[in-house]
């Protein structure tokens, strides 16, 4: 309709325009009216400048618009100049589609920004890049869990992990693997996954991060203790009625007169000892049932400093520590933690035993007890001792139930130790090298 007008108008003009030329030639042909036709060519050449102007001017808004859509560039006005219904339609038009695209860009946006708060806020770490590795896109949770804050290019995890970068350069579309990563004092076990697609030119690859370390050790914890229940019900049933009938037995022999001295006394001899194993193995099962009777953390604000000291004088006080100097360091001594203060305290009295054990014999020994913030703001408490160490192969079972490198041990007490960190959110690692001692550490 605007363009109809405007070509209604332009054509209108040229007609009034063709009509002053033609009675300007009239008139200057077929009359001696020489001012009267010179007025006509004046009016005439007034026309021409006006239908000039008027189609000019409406040329530079049709160019302006246009600029303005090609560059995305909707700030652009068009009022009215006075000029007339039909360029005041076409300006119109032109304000009105600029609104339209406004509109539409400002909806666009913020469809873009709820994207982008959703995908920084989701908690599955996701990284974007394309074929040269750029990186399109990498989200709060990936950040996190990859411990960065910023990286242009899959290159960049280089300082994360190297392997990493090799997965990502090899990753193909759909497809879903398991892939380890070793931190400073912790390991990922990462799932990722990939998807493909085209933007533009470019094709982009999405990839997943979800860290499911602390799903394993939950089965794992699960598993053992399902274990354990098994075996210790089992091992109760058969080895309870043994023991109360060798105490029977035993009972009976020594009252007993039908028999000779030495058969008595062999027999005695053989049921006691029956009688003894028996015994001893209903408290060796009755002591693992400890791993399956965890009570649920009573959670409290506790000083960490405080923690570590009560462990520290537990410790010191203890008829092996008489040659052992027992240290604490809280960074910041302020340092406070969410936990339950009893199950903690187990944890750290336990490693502190370990730590005394691999001391036995040494007049230097020590055992330092630190804690301190990481650089993600966990809560890490260190025990380390100066002792024996530990070798490699054990280093790999010493968590695992029943697994003991000690004639005398139970193989419960890092098993314990690590099921209570598990209940914690958190988890318990282990460093040595023989000869030099070792480093245990909570994370919170």
């Amino acid at each position: 309709m605007v363009f109809r007008n405007f070509r209604l108008v332009c054509t209108i003009r040229a007609v009034f325009l063709a009509a002053t030329m033609a009675a300007g030639a009239y008139l200057l042909l077929e009359t001696e009216l020489v001012a009267t036709a010179v007025i006509a060519g004046a009016l005439a050449v007034i026309q021409v400048w006006a239908l000039v102007h008027y189609v000019d001017k409406s040329n530079r808004d049709l160019g302006r618009f246009l600029l303005s859509v090609r560059y995305s560039d909707f700030t652009s006005s068009f009022p009215s100049d006075g000029m007339g219904g039909s360029r005041r339609e076409l300006r119109e038009a032109f304000e009105s589609v600029l609104a339209e695209f406004r509109k539409t860009r400002s909806d666009k946006q913020e469809q873009y920004r709820y994207l982008q708060t959703v995908v920084q806020h989701v908690g599955i770490g996701l990284l974007a890049y394309d074929s040269t590795g750029k990186i399109d896109l990498l989200n709060n949770a990936a950040k996190r869990l990859l411990g960065i804050s910023a990286a242009r290019s899959i290159d960049d995890l280089g300082r994360v992990s190297q392997e990493l970068v090799s997965k990502l350069h090899s990753l193909t579309t759909g497809q879903r693997e398991l892939h380890r990563i070793e931190l400073p004092g912790e390991t990922l076990q990462l799932v990722l996954a990939v998807a493909e697609f085209k933007l533009g030119q470019r094709s982009i690859k999405l990839v997943s991060f979800t860290n499911i370390s602390s799903e394993l050790a939950e089965r794992e914890m699960e598993a053992w203790q399902q274990l354990v229940r098994i075996l210790t019900h089992e091992i109760m049933n058969s080895i309870t009625p043994i023991a109360s009938l060798a105490t029977t037995s035993r009972q009976m022999v020594e009252t007993s007169g039908l028999l000779n001295d030495t058969v008595q006394n062999d027999l005695h001899s053989a049921i006691t000892t029956i009688e003894k194993r028996s015994q001893g193995l209903l408290h060796f099962v009755d002591a693992y049932r400890t791993l399956t009777r965890i009570p649920k953390p009573a959670y409290k604000t506790i000083r960490v400093a405080e923690l570590l000291e009560r462990a520290a004088q537990l410790t010191a006080s203890r008829p092996e520590a008489c040659n052992v100097t027992v240290s604490v360091l809280c960074d910041p001594p302020t340092l406070e933690l969410i936990a339950d203060p009893d199950l903690v305290e187990q944890v750290l009295i336990n490693l502190t035993t370990n730590a005394l054990q691999a001391l036995a014999g040494r007049v230097d020994g020590r055992i330092e007890l630190t804690s301190h913030l990481n650089e993600r703001g966990r809560v890490l408490m260190d025990v380390k001792d100066n002792g024996s160490g530990i070798s490699p192969e054990a280093l790999d079972s010493i968590f695992v139930p029943f697994y003991t490198t000690r004639k005398d041990g139970t193989g419960i007490g890092l098993s314990l130790s690590r099921q209570i960190m598990r209940l914690h959110k958190g988890d318990i690692t282990a460093a040595s090298r023989v000869g030099e001692g070792a480093t245990f550490t909570l994370r919170f």
